[in-house]
């Protein structure tokens, strides 16, 4: 609960909007206190991978979105299979710049 708490009370002290973001969305109590947070407006966004089981209903959240890992994922197994560093995948800085440069950012 204390993502939630700390949601509420960034809201209290007047925050525009709240993204909660997580790695592993487990929602072993439910999703009521999310449902009651979206409504009263202490969260904007809930955002977490796909890297573990997501019920079907918190896809039909209107507060809810998934970060595909998918493709994260599949590139580390294959620089694993190939035998190359990984260093690559984890500090994408070089696919950052080219897509700014893609979209005329930088």
């Amino acid at each position: 609960e204390s993502m939630l708490d700390v949601a509420r009370q960034l809201k209290e002290r007047h925050a525009k909007r709240v993204f909660v973001c997580t790695t592993f969305g487990l929602f072993t109590e439910g999703f009521d206190k999310f449902d009651d947070y979206y409504e009263r407006g202490y969260l904007d966004r809930l955002i977490t991978t796909n890297l573990t089981y997501l019920p079907k209903t918190v896809l039909e959240k209107p507060y809810f979105t998934v970060a595909d890992m998918s493709k994260f994922l599949a590139l580390i197994i294959d620089s694993m299979n190939h035998d190359t560093s990984i260093s690559a995948v984890l500090n994408p800085t070089d696919r950052i710049h080219s897509l700014l440069a893609k979209y005329g950012q930088i």
